[in-house]
Order: C-alpha cells, then structure tokens, then sequence
C-alpha cells in the first residue's frame, strides 16, 4: 500500500501527499477549487450548457482517488436535477482510515454531503449503485490501460485525473487519449489540468479540437479537448 499522508491546501480543503511518486492529489493552491473548476465548471457545467440542458449525462473519470471529483459531480447532479451515470476507475482503492478522514464533506457545506461522500466511498465496487435520486456510480478497481471500453455506453464528459505527467508518464499515452477520443459520444468532451504540449499535439492527432484556457487558481493554464 502506498504511503499517504493527509495535507491541508490554501482553500482549507485537504489533499493526499503520495509519499513514493513525491506528488499530492491536487494542487497545494486549493483541492476543492481545483477540482470544482476544472471538472465541473469547466467539464460538466460547459458540456451542459452547450448541448443545451440535457437532462441525462455520461461521466467517466480517470482517477477516482479521494472522491472529490464524484462528490461535486453528485451535488451538481442534485443540484440540475441532471440524470448522471458516473463510471470511475481506480486500481488503488483509498482504505477508510484516510478517505474516513478528509473533510470535503464540510468544506462543501451541502445538505448530506458527509453521508454521500461515505456512501461514494462504501460503494460496492464493479457493481452499480444508485447513491442519490439523480446519480447513479460505478467505480471500477482497474486500469485504463486494462478496461476494454468497446461496449461502454458513449460516454458525454472525461474526468482526466490521472497523476502529473512527469510523475506518472505512462497514463498520459497517446493510446489512452485514443481510447478516451473513442469513448466519447460526438461533441463529447475531455477536460483535465494538464497543459502540457505533448498532450495537446496527441488530443489533436487522435482528433480532438484543443482548447487552452485559463487555470484554477495557482494554475496558467488548462485543457479542454471536444471530439469533433
């Protein structure tokens, strides 16, 4: 198991410090930010308002972690009354006694976020599960590299939330942003942090038209990539 060791970011949310990779979860400027802008403002909020409101959405994420990103996507869910199918891989499950501890729940301050968050994290895995009226999860403990997509439903929003590049190179292959290009339902789109170079010369190769936009806070830049 790996060593992880629970920080606190800027905004007062916390993160996981991955002791043997040297890298955290999230950025030391704010995890809940971070996430919250990138993913669902900058994902989930723009995929929606410019399919024009469609009440049915298909996430997949890369990268379940500390379940920030799923806890958001639910309240979002809840919050648009958006019927959200939320397929998540994760081939390194957080144990209760670090996930039991992380205080989103209270720094999103929603009405039942804690025993969402729990729910979120209790889920039988490779099993869907109804955690709220309008989400629906199915986390998978397995690689993308293992996952054979071909039969998944097309997929409408990408989660990309792997470790950086430079700590975890082999995540960011041209084949698995070829498999995410495949996945995706046209006009889908894949949003992560990264704005490395090399990541969007392949989004563009595979087929992607590549936006580059402002960051989260502590953060240049970002990419968006729509499937075109």
């Amino acid at each position: 198991m790996a060593k992880l060791k629970i920080i606190t970011t800027e905004d007062g949310s916390h993160s996981l410090y991955h002791e043997d990779l040297k890298e955290t979860y999230h950025s030391f400027h704010g995890a809940l930010k971070e996430s919250q802008y990138v993913f669902i403002d900058k994902g989930l909020r723009y995929f929606r308002t410019k399919e024009g409101l469609p009440s049915e959405i298909n996430v997949f994420e890369i990268g379940f972690g500390t379940g920030l990103n799923a806890l958001l996507a639910q309240q979002f869910a809840e919050s648009h009354e958006v019927k959200m199918h939320y397929r998540s891989l994760e081939p390194f499950p957080l144990e209760a006694s670090i996930y039991g501890q992380l205080n989103y729940a209270a720094e999103t301050a929603a009405e039942n976020a804690q025993e969402v968050f729990s729910q979120l994290h209790e889920a039988e895995w490779n099993t869907a599960t109804a955690i709220s009226k309008h989400f629906t999860l199915l986390k998978e403990d397995t690689t993308l590299q293992e996952k054979d997509l071909s039969s998944v439903e097309p997929i409408d929003v990408v989660f990309f939330d792997a470790f950086a590049p430079s700590k975890q190179a082999e995540m960011w292959d041209i084949a698995l942003i070829e498999k995410c290009y495949k996945c995706l339902r046209p006009s889908g789109v894949f949003v992560t942090y990264s704005a490395k170079g090399q990541l969007k010369r392949d989004l563009r190769s595979v087929g992607f038209e590549v936006e580059t936009i402002p960051g989260p806070p502590g953060k240049k830049e970002m990419v968006r990539a729509i499937k075109i």
